[in-house]
């Protein structure tokens, strides 16, 4: 059972494995789904693990700032830019 979900009846939403291997999406495309999704949200203390993994799914570093930039016209300027920072240390600590 996934993290949060140990101390409660796990949804089958929490089932973090089984979403990501489904059949339908790539893992590349789910990754710029989930990191869309999370700055639209202004969820920033979670994209730096989602930016990593965006990476090994073949997502490159180019198309990460891209679509952040695409993102902050739709998701507000403040959070496309806030995406940016934390983009930018995953990058610099990964390299």
């Amino acid at each position: 059972m996934c993290g949060p979900c140990r101390d409660v009846e796990a949804p089958a939403s929490c089932r973090w494995p089984i979403r990501w291997e489904r059949e339908g999406l790539s893992k590349r495309d789910r990754s710029l789904i989930t990191i869309s999704a999370l700055t639209a949200l202004g969820k920033m203390d979670q994209l730096q693990f989602h930016f990593g993994f965006a990476r090994q799914n073949g997502v490159t570093d180019e198309e990460l700032q891209e679509a952040l930039l695409h993102l902050a016209f739709y998701s507000g300027w403040p959070n496309g830019m806030g995406a940016t920072s934390v983009l930018k240390s995953v990058v610099e600590q990964q390299d």
